[in-house]
Protein backbone atom coordinates (compact mmCIF):
# COMPACT_ATOMS: atom_id res chain seq x y z
CA UNK A 1 0.00 0.00 0.00
CA UNK A 2 1.47 3.70 -1.24
CA UNK A 3 2.32 5.94 1.97
CA UNK A 4 -0.41 8.11 0.11
CA UNK A 5 -3.46 5.50 0.99
CA UNK A 6 -1.67 5.24 4.63
CA UNK A 7 -2.39 8.68 5.29
CA UNK A 8 -5.71 9.46 3.50
CA UNK A 9 -7.94 10.19 6.50
CA UNK A 10 -5.07 13.55 7.22
CA UNK A 11 -6.97 16.74 7.95
CA UNK A 12 -5.95 20.36 6.63
CA UNK A 13 -4.01 22.50 9.70
CA UNK A 14 -6.42 25.10 10.33
CA UNK A 15 -7.18 28.14 12.87
CA UNK A 16 -9.95 30.43 13.65
CA UNK A 17 -8.47 33.71 12.26
CA UNK A 18 -5.53 32.40 10.23
CA UNK A 19 -5.93 32.71 6.84
CA UNK A 20 -6.06 29.06 5.41
CA UNK A 21 -5.10 30.36 1.46
CA UNK A 22 -1.50 32.29 2.43
CA UNK A 23 1.59 30.04 4.88
CA UNK A 24 1.15 29.44 7.81
CA UNK A 25 3.33 31.35 9.80
CA UNK A 26 4.88 30.36 13.60
CA UNK A 27 7.41 32.36 15.56
CA UNK A 28 8.95 32.83 19.05
CA UNK A 29 11.93 32.18 20.72
CA UNK A 30 14.35 29.39 20.52
CA UNK A 31 13.79 29.08 24.56
CA UNK A 32 11.28 30.46 26.92
CA UNK A 33 13.84 31.88 29.41
CA UNK A 34 11.76 33.98 31.60
CA UNK A 35 8.25 35.76 31.81
CA UNK A 36 9.46 38.95 30.75
CA UNK A 37 11.37 37.51 27.26
CA UNK A 38 8.41 35.69 26.20
CA UNK A 39 5.70 37.90 26.99
CA UNK A 40 8.07 41.06 25.32
CA UNK A 41 8.94 39.28 22.31
CA UNK A 42 4.95 37.81 21.97
CA UNK A 43 3.53 40.97 22.26
CA UNK A 44 6.18 42.54 19.66
CA UNK A 45 5.29 39.46 17.09
CA UNK A 46 1.36 40.28 17.76
CA UNK A 47 1.99 43.54 17.18
CA UNK A 48 3.46 42.44 13.57
CA UNK A 49 0.58 40.28 12.60
CA UNK A 50 1.89 36.80 13.94
CA UNK A 51 -0.63 34.24 14.97
CA UNK A 52 1.34 31.35 16.63
CA UNK A 53 3.33 31.78 19.00
CA UNK A 54 6.26 29.15 19.11
CA UNK A 55 8.96 28.56 22.21
CA UNK A 56 11.03 25.81 23.31
CA UNK A 57 10.75 25.03 27.39
CA UNK A 58 12.35 21.66 27.34
CA UNK A 59 15.65 21.66 25.24
CA UNK A 60 17.70 18.75 24.38
CA UNK A 61 21.25 19.70 23.83
CA UNK A 62 24.09 18.15 22.42
CA UNK A 63 26.33 18.13 25.65
CA UNK A 64 25.62 18.46 29.50
CA UNK A 65 25.63 21.93 30.87
CA UNK A 66 23.90 24.30 28.55
CA UNK A 67 20.34 26.01 29.31
CA UNK A 68 18.58 22.76 29.30
CA UNK A 69 14.66 24.92 29.55
CA UNK A 70 12.92 26.48 32.03
CA UNK A 71 10.47 23.46 32.55
CA UNK A 72 7.15 23.50 33.26
CA UNK A 73 7.00 27.12 34.54
CA UNK A 74 7.48 27.56 30.98
CA UNK A 75 3.76 26.38 30.21
CA UNK A 76 2.22 29.61 32.66
CA UNK A 77 3.60 31.88 30.97
CA UNK A 78 2.68 30.06 27.41
CA UNK A 79 -1.15 30.30 28.79
CA UNK A 80 -0.18 34.28 29.89
CA UNK A 81 0.72 34.37 26.26
CA UNK A 82 -2.31 32.86 24.86
CA UNK A 83 -4.62 35.22 27.93
CA UNK A 84 -3.24 38.58 26.74
CA UNK A 85 -2.33 38.42 22.67
CA UNK A 86 -4.52 35.80 21.80
CA UNK A 87 -2.37 33.88 19.80
CA UNK A 88 -2.50 29.92 19.30
CA UNK A 89 1.11 28.03 21.07
CA UNK A 90 3.55 25.84 19.73
CA UNK A 91 6.14 23.97 21.82
CA UNK A 92 8.38 21.03 21.37
CA UNK A 93 7.83 17.63 23.37
CA UNK A 94 10.17 14.86 23.15
CA UNK A 95 8.42 11.94 25.59
CA UNK A 96 5.45 10.82 27.43
CA UNK A 97 5.72 13.29 30.27
CA UNK A 98 5.89 16.29 27.73
CA UNK A 99 2.78 15.51 25.80
CA UNK A 100 0.76 14.99 28.68
CA UNK A 101 1.80 18.42 30.53
CA UNK A 102 1.27 20.17 27.03
CA UNK A 103 -2.18 18.85 26.38
CA UNK A 104 -3.14 19.51 29.81
CA UNK A 105 -2.01 23.56 29.54
CA UNK A 106 -4.12 23.65 26.72
CA UNK A 107 -1.17 24.05 23.91
CA UNK A 108 -2.66 24.63 20.31
CA UNK A 109 0.52 22.82 18.52
CA UNK A 110 3.19 20.34 19.59
CA UNK A 111 6.21 19.85 17.58
CA UNK A 112 8.83 16.80 17.75
CA UNK A 113 12.23 17.90 17.42
CA UNK A 114 14.80 16.10 14.60
CA UNK A 115 16.91 13.84 17.50
CA UNK A 116 13.34 12.53 18.91
CA UNK A 117 12.10 11.96 15.37
CA UNK A 118 15.07 9.79 14.37
CA UNK A 119 14.43 7.81 17.76
CA UNK A 120 11.27 5.26 17.15
CA UNK A 121 11.31 4.02 20.66
CA UNK A 122 10.57 8.01 21.63
CA UNK A 123 8.07 8.57 18.09
CA UNK A 124 5.99 5.47 19.94
CA UNK A 125 6.05 6.57 23.42
CA UNK A 126 4.68 10.12 22.10
CA UNK A 127 2.57 8.38 19.77
CA UNK A 128 0.96 6.23 22.69
CA UNK A 129 0.51 9.47 24.83
CA UNK A 130 -1.59 10.77 21.83
CA UNK A 131 -3.87 7.76 22.16
CA UNK A 132 -7.80 9.65 22.32
CA UNK A 133 -6.16 13.04 21.28
CA UNK A 134 -7.17 12.96 18.33
CA UNK A 135 -7.40 16.85 17.35
CA UNK A 136 -4.26 17.22 18.28
CA UNK A 137 -2.27 19.22 15.98
CA UNK A 138 1.61 18.05 15.75
CA UNK A 139 4.65 18.74 13.67
CA UNK A 140 7.19 16.13 12.88
CA UNK A 141 10.83 17.61 12.21
CA UNK A 142 12.70 15.69 9.95
CA UNK A 143 15.47 13.33 12.12
CA UNK A 144 19.11 14.45 11.78
CA UNK A 145 20.28 12.42 9.27
CA UNK A 146 18.81 12.44 5.40
CA UNK A 147 16.45 9.36 6.07
CA UNK A 148 13.35 9.39 4.66
CA UNK A 149 12.07 6.43 5.88
CA UNK A 150 12.74 7.32 9.03
CA UNK A 151 10.99 10.22 8.97
CA UNK A 152 7.83 8.92 7.42
CA UNK A 153 7.89 6.58 10.13
CA UNK A 154 7.76 8.84 12.88
CA UNK A 155 4.76 10.41 11.31
CA UNK A 156 3.15 7.27 10.56
CA UNK A 157 3.44 6.04 14.34
CA UNK A 158 1.34 8.95 15.10
CA UNK A 159 -0.88 8.29 12.15
CA UNK A 160 -1.45 4.93 13.90
CA UNK A 161 -2.28 6.81 17.24
CA UNK A 162 -5.20 8.63 15.47
CA UNK A 163 -3.25 12.37 15.29
CA UNK A 164 -5.24 13.71 11.86
CA UNK A 165 -3.99 17.03 12.13
CA UNK A 166 -0.78 16.13 11.30
CA UNK A 167 2.71 17.88 9.32
CA UNK A 168 6.19 17.90 8.78
CA UNK A 169 8.57 20.81 9.59
CA UNK A 170 11.56 20.65 7.04
CA UNK A 171 14.81 21.67 9.12
CA UNK A 172 17.85 20.79 6.99
CA UNK A 173 19.91 17.64 8.07
CA UNK A 174 22.99 17.46 9.52
CA UNK A 175 26.74 17.29 8.38
CA UNK A 176 30.07 17.29 9.22
CA UNK A 177 32.22 20.06 9.32
CA UNK A 178 31.98 24.05 8.10
CA UNK A 179 29.16 24.72 6.13
CA UNK A 180 27.13 27.36 4.61
CA UNK A 181 24.38 26.47 6.10
CA UNK A 182 24.10 24.92 9.88
CA UNK A 183 21.90 21.75 8.22
CA UNK A 184 22.10 21.21 4.42
CA UNK A 185 18.78 21.62 3.27
CA UNK A 186 18.61 18.87 0.91
CA UNK A 187 15.42 20.28 -1.14
CA UNK A 188 15.13 16.71 -2.99
CA UNK A 189 13.92 14.52 0.24
CA UNK A 190 10.92 16.87 1.20
CA UNK A 191 10.20 17.01 -2.49
CA UNK A 192 10.02 13.48 -2.68
CA UNK A 193 8.20 13.19 1.22
CA UNK A 194 5.63 15.52 -1.01
CA UNK A 195 5.54 13.31 -3.76
CA UNK A 196 4.76 10.40 -1.10
CA UNK A 197 2.48 11.92 0.80
CA UNK A 198 0.90 15.15 -1.26
CA UNK A 199 -1.89 16.01 1.76
CA UNK A 200 0.84 15.93 4.57
CA UNK A 201 1.35 19.91 5.02
CA UNK A 202 5.00 20.81 5.26
CA UNK A 203 6.68 23.73 6.90
CA UNK A 204 10.24 24.54 6.59
CA UNK A 205 12.73 25.92 9.34
CA UNK A 206 14.86 28.85 8.07
CA UNK A 207 16.39 29.13 11.72
CA UNK A 208 17.99 25.61 12.05
CA UNK A 209 18.56 25.14 8.53
CA UNK A 210 20.93 28.72 7.82
CA UNK A 211 22.11 28.74 11.34
CA UNK A 212 22.07 32.29 10.63
CA UNK A 213 20.06 35.28 10.92
CA UNK A 214 20.95 36.83 7.36
CA UNK A 215 19.62 33.22 5.94
CA UNK A 216 16.04 33.22 6.68
CA UNK A 217 14.85 35.39 4.27
CA UNK A 218 16.75 33.95 1.47
CA UNK A 219 15.69 30.13 2.97
CA UNK A 220 12.32 31.30 3.85
CA UNK A 221 11.43 33.09 0.29
CA UNK A 222 13.15 29.30 -1.36
CA UNK A 223 10.83 26.98 0.41
CA UNK A 224 7.81 29.15 -0.65
CA UNK A 225 8.80 28.65 -4.19
CA UNK A 226 8.86 25.17 -3.90
CA UNK A 227 5.54 25.39 -2.70
CA UNK A 228 6.09 24.12 1.42
CA UNK A 229 2.96 25.13 3.34
CA UNK A 230 4.34 27.29 5.71
CA UNK A 231 7.55 28.87 8.25
CA UNK A 232 8.64 28.21 11.68
CA UNK A 233 11.13 31.12 12.83
CA UNK A 234 13.26 31.75 15.76
CA UNK A 235 12.17 35.73 17.07
CA UNK A 236 13.89 37.35 20.34
CA UNK A 237 12.83 40.02 22.11
CA UNK A 238 16.82 40.58 22.99
CA UNK A 239 18.71 37.87 20.42
CA UNK A 240 22.17 38.55 20.98
CA UNK A 241 21.26 38.21 24.75
CA UNK A 242 19.41 34.48 24.41
CA UNK A 243 20.72 31.43 26.16
CA UNK A 244 20.65 29.43 23.04
CA UNK A 245 20.82 29.82 19.12
CA UNK A 246 21.03 33.52 19.16
CA UNK A 247 22.77 33.78 16.12
CA UNK A 248 19.76 32.42 14.42
CA UNK A 249 16.72 34.37 16.04
CA UNK A 250 15.64 37.67 15.21
CA UNK A 251 13.74 40.34 17.16
CA UNK A 252 10.21 40.77 16.11
CA UNK A 253 10.61 43.87 14.26
CA UNK A 254 13.71 42.11 12.21
CA UNK A 255 10.57 39.02 11.33
CA UNK A 256 8.06 41.41 9.92
CA UNK A 257 10.48 43.06 7.71
CA UNK A 258 10.91 39.52 6.12
CA UNK A 259 8.05 38.32 6.19
CA UNK A 260 6.59 41.39 4.01
CA UNK A 261 9.09 40.96 1.29
CA UNK A 262 8.38 37.33 0.59
CA UNK A 263 6.80 37.14 -2.61
CA UNK A 264 3.94 34.32 -2.60
CA UNK A 265 3.69 33.14 -5.95
CA UNK A 266 0.71 32.30 -7.41
CA UNK A 267 -0.14 28.57 -8.13
CA UNK A 268 -3.52 29.11 -9.95
CA UNK A 269 -1.77 30.23 -13.33
CA UNK A 270 -2.09 28.01 -16.18
CA UNK A 271 0.53 25.88 -17.41
CA UNK A 272 -0.44 25.53 -20.82
CA UNK A 273 2.12 27.79 -22.01
CA UNK A 274 5.00 25.30 -20.09
CA UNK A 275 4.06 21.82 -22.40
CA UNK A 276 6.53 22.31 -24.73
CA UNK A 277 9.11 23.06 -22.57
CA UNK A 278 8.42 20.44 -20.24
CA UNK A 279 8.15 18.11 -23.56
CA UNK A 280 11.73 19.16 -24.39
CA UNK A 281 12.79 18.18 -20.69
CA UNK A 282 10.84 14.74 -21.05
CA UNK A 283 13.18 14.35 -24.11
CA UNK A 284 16.34 15.41 -22.36
CA UNK A 285 15.59 12.71 -19.98
CA UNK A 286 15.17 9.79 -22.37
CA UNK A 287 18.11 10.95 -24.22
CA UNK A 288 20.18 10.99 -20.93
CA UNK A 289 18.47 7.37 -19.74
CA UNK A 290 19.70 6.08 -23.39
CA UNK A 291 23.24 7.80 -22.84
CA UNK A 292 23.42 6.03 -18.97
CA UNK A 293 22.54 2.79 -20.54
CA UNK A 294 25.16 2.86 -23.15
CA UNK A 295 28.03 3.88 -20.21
CA UNK A 296 26.80 0.85 -17.90
CA UNK A 297 27.37 -1.69 -20.95
CA UNK A 298 30.74 -0.02 -21.52
CA UNK A 299 31.10 -0.33 -17.71
CA UNK A 300 30.05 -4.25 -17.92
CA UNK A 301 32.46 -4.80 -20.58
CA UNK A 302 35.47 -3.11 -18.51
CA UNK A 303 34.26 -5.60 -15.73
CA UNK A 304 34.69 -8.75 -17.72
CA UNK A 305 38.30 -7.69 -19.05
CA UNK A 306 39.61 -6.95 -15.18
CA UNK A 307 37.90 -10.21 -14.41
CA UNK A 308 40.02 -12.04 -17.50
CA UNK A 309 43.19 -10.06 -16.98
CA UNK A 310 42.82 -10.86 -12.67
CA UNK A 311 42.49 -6.61 -11.93
CA UNK A 312 40.97 -4.69 -9.22
CA UNK A 313 37.61 -3.23 -9.88
CA UNK A 314 38.44 0.12 -8.23
CA UNK A 315 41.45 2.42 -9.66
CA UNK A 316 41.23 5.61 -7.71
CA UNK A 317 43.92 7.54 -10.12
CA UNK A 318 41.68 6.79 -12.71
CA UNK A 319 38.44 7.69 -10.94
CA UNK A 320 40.06 11.09 -9.40
CA UNK A 321 41.04 12.13 -13.28
CA UNK A 322 37.35 11.67 -14.63
CA UNK A 323 35.90 13.77 -11.65
CA UNK A 324 38.32 16.37 -12.05
CA UNK A 325 37.89 16.47 -15.56
CA UNK A 326 34.26 16.31 -15.61
CA UNK A 327 34.22 19.10 -13.33
CA UNK A 328 35.89 21.17 -14.96
CA UNK A 329 34.10 20.35 -18.48
CA UNK A 330 31.27 21.33 -16.88
CA UNK A 331 32.18 24.19 -15.27
CA UNK A 332 33.09 25.31 -18.54
CA UNK A 333 29.72 25.11 -19.74
CA UNK A 334 28.14 26.58 -17.05
CA UNK A 335 27.43 23.75 -14.57
CA UNK A 336 27.82 23.69 -10.79
CA UNK A 337 30.89 21.75 -10.61
CA UNK A 338 29.48 20.57 -6.87
CA UNK A 339 26.43 19.67 -8.92
CA UNK A 340 28.62 17.53 -11.23
CA UNK A 341 30.75 16.03 -8.84
CA UNK A 342 27.80 14.47 -7.07
CA UNK A 343 26.20 12.97 -10.54
CA UNK A 344 29.68 11.81 -11.22
CA UNK A 345 30.02 10.06 -7.72
CA UNK A 346 26.73 8.40 -8.20
CA UNK A 347 27.79 7.11 -11.96
CA UNK A 348 31.03 5.81 -10.76
CA UNK A 349 28.98 3.66 -7.94
CA UNK A 350 26.53 2.42 -10.42
CA UNK A 351 29.49 1.90 -12.91
CA UNK A 352 31.54 -0.05 -9.85
CA UNK A 353 28.45 -2.09 -9.16
CA UNK A 354 27.68 -3.41 -12.66
CA UNK A 355 31.66 -4.36 -12.82
CA UNK A 356 31.10 -6.45 -9.86
CA UNK A 357 28.31 -8.30 -11.17
CA UNK A 358 29.78 -9.34 -14.09
CA UNK A 359 33.03 -10.43 -12.22
CA UNK A 360 30.58 -12.28 -9.29
CA UNK A 361 28.03 -13.64 -11.99
CA UNK A 362 30.11 -13.52 -15.28
CA UNK A 363 27.85 -12.19 -17.17
CA UNK A 364 28.24 -9.52 -20.28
Amino acid sequence: MSEQNLFAELKPITFDGIDPNKPLVIAGPCSAESEEQVMDTAKGLAKSGIKIFRAGIWKPRTKPGGFEGIGLRGLLWMHQVKKETGMYTAIEVANREHVTAALDAGMDILWIGARTSANPFAMQEIADALKGHEEATVLVKNPVNPDIELWIGALLRLYNAGVRRLGAIHRGFSTYGKHLFRNEPQWHIPIELHRRIPNLPIICDPSHMGGKRELIGPISQQALDMGFDGLIIESHCDPDCALSDAKQQVTPESLNLIINTLVLRDTKQSTENLTLLRQHIDQCDNELIEVLSKRMAVCREIGQYKKEHNMQVVQNRRYSDIINKRVSQAEEMGLSGEFIQIVMQAVHEESVRQQIDVINKQIL
